[in-house]
């Protein structure tokens, strides 16, 4: 039941992130595992037999379909078996017997299921498959979605001119839509990196030097075997390990969501201020209520969700890190307990991710709050004059307009009489004359389209992928 569960990931938040449980549950584990054994059988039946004319005519395709058309009947007997073993992975390799000795031809070749291998063969190979297709099947579609949401967002305020703020003070205008054109040119290297990453795996024995199967089929090229078999299952082979696949790339996949989840803090937190300024106005929902005692509160919970979200995934991202990369000697299982809940990091990401976008489709400018602020603060146009007169040669203008302005109260006419006692020629002064703060917006509509362009040809592709 969603209210007595232990986690809010498997309560209150279940139907937001329950796309991962295809991959993350330990339902999914084994079915990977499965996956992961049966392969590996398969393989190792061309490898020692001469001739597999002798089995059933779909032999093959019965086997995969034990993985193919897994379902939660054999999730159940293999948690029965594990019961009695107290080995989740032996548990495994009995519930395949099992089902290999119903199929014509196989049953002769049942002690071949898990031959020669460590349980960490199949386990590491089950969890690559695991992060990769979760990664492509749920992650990046829904870092695709905040992309789009945040590229529609620029595309609309492209040319709405808002005062910028460096070190919180206020600073040379420019656009929203350039502002968030800036989120979306961050996340574009991320996306194209994470969708590129691919995970290692490694199929070696229990030290990682092919002993047993060396020893019982010494002909066989066991190298080339482990390679094929992971390429299969389209993973890259790590021939050299201990008895684990180190886990470095799991880590580096993590710190791939990191830097992703870092990013969009930062535009969580940017945009729970631009909505605290008024710059940013939230559709009311309703019914929906802000504040138990302040009717009038619409607060940006959206934002705040997926910032809370952000920073626990990370927290967990940063401890895998830290904790997998590290076995002593030539393996320790501390790992085990560890790896079952990457599936958390990746659950608090998802409903973060899912959180902004919530969030993005709520908010819309309000371009005349922005106008006021620019209105309000003349004293942004002292860099252009400066600028400008510096070069047409003007003697110290920066000093000048530093005089002017700092730590005074500056009005639009106070820096017309400025520009009027200047002696400059008459276009200089006509042009700074007519210069105004929602003017002032340098090239910030063409960087904003140039970036609208590449976050485009980004989405038409991998959403073409995935």
């Amino acid at each position: 039941m969603s209210l007595t569960a232990i986690s809010p990931l498997d309560g209150r938040y279940r139907s937001k992130v329950q796309a991962l449980g295809e991959y993350f549950s330990e339902f999914a584990l084994n079915r990977y595992r499965v996956m992961v054994e049966v392969e590996v059988f398969t393989a190792l039946l061309g490898a020692v037999h001469q001739d597999l004319n002798r089995l059933g005519p779909d032999a093959f395709a019965q086997l995969r379909k034990l993985y193919e058309e897994f379902d939660a009947v054999d999730a159940e007997e293999i948690k029965q078996i594990e019961r009695k073993t107290n080995h989740d992975m032996k548990a495994v390799e009995y519930y395949l017997k099992e089902r290999i000795r119903q199929i014509p031809g196989l049953a002769s070749e049942v002690e071949f299921v898990h031959f020669g291998l460590t349980s960490e063969d199949v386990s590491n190979l089950a969890y690559a498959c695991m992060l990769r297709d979760a990664t492509h099947d749920v992650m990046i579609p829904a870092v695709l979605d905040v992309l789009q949401a945040i590229r529609d967002l620029a595309s609309r305020n492209k040319t709405v001119p808002m005062l910028s703020r460096t070190h919180g003070q206020s600073a040379t205008p420019t656009t929203l839509g350039k502002e968030m054109a800036v989120f979306a040119q961050r996340l574009l290297p991320e996306i194209s990196a994470l969708h590129r990453f691919q995970m290692t795996g490694k199929l070696n024995g229990a030290t990682g030097t092919f002993g047993s199967l060396a020893t019982a089929y010494p002909d066989v090229d066991w190298i080339a075997f482990s390679e094929q078999v992971i390429r299969r299952l389209e993973l890259v082979p790590n021939m050299i390990t201990t008895q684990i696949e180190p886990h470095d790339r799991i880590a580096a996949l993590c710190d791939h969501f990191r830097r992703i989840n870092h990013i969009l803090l930062d535009f969580d937190q940017d945009m729970w201020r631009y909505i605290s300024d008024g710059y940013l106005r939230q559709r009311a929902v309703a019914g929906e209520i802000g504040s138990s005692a302040m009717p009038h509160k619409v607060n940006p919970i959206d934002f705040e969700n997926s910032e809370g979200n952000l920073g626990l995934a990370n927290a967990l991202f940063v401890f895998f890190g830290e904790k997998l990369t590290k076995s002593r000697l030539q393996r320790d299982l501390s790992d085990s307990t560890v790896l079952r809940n990457l599936g958390v990091a990746f659950g608090h990401a998802l409903l973060a991710y899912k959180s902004t976008v919530q969030g993005l489709r709520r908010v819309e400018s309000d371009p005349e709050r922005m106008r006021q602020d620019l209105d309000a603060h003349p004293e942004v146009l002292a860099e252009a004059y400066q600028t400008v007169l510096r070069s047409k040669g003007h003697a110290m203008p920066y000093e000048a307009l530093a005089e002017l302005t700092r730590g005074r109260q500056v009005t639009l006419d106070s820096l017309h009489a400025f520009v009027r006692g200047l002696e400059v020629d008459a276009e200089t002064r006509d042009r700074l004359l007519a210069l105004t703060p929602a003017g002032y917006i340098g090239l910030a509509a063409p960087l904003t389209e140039r970036a609208l362009t590449d976050a485009d040809e980004l989405l038409l592709h991998l959403r073409y992928e995935h």
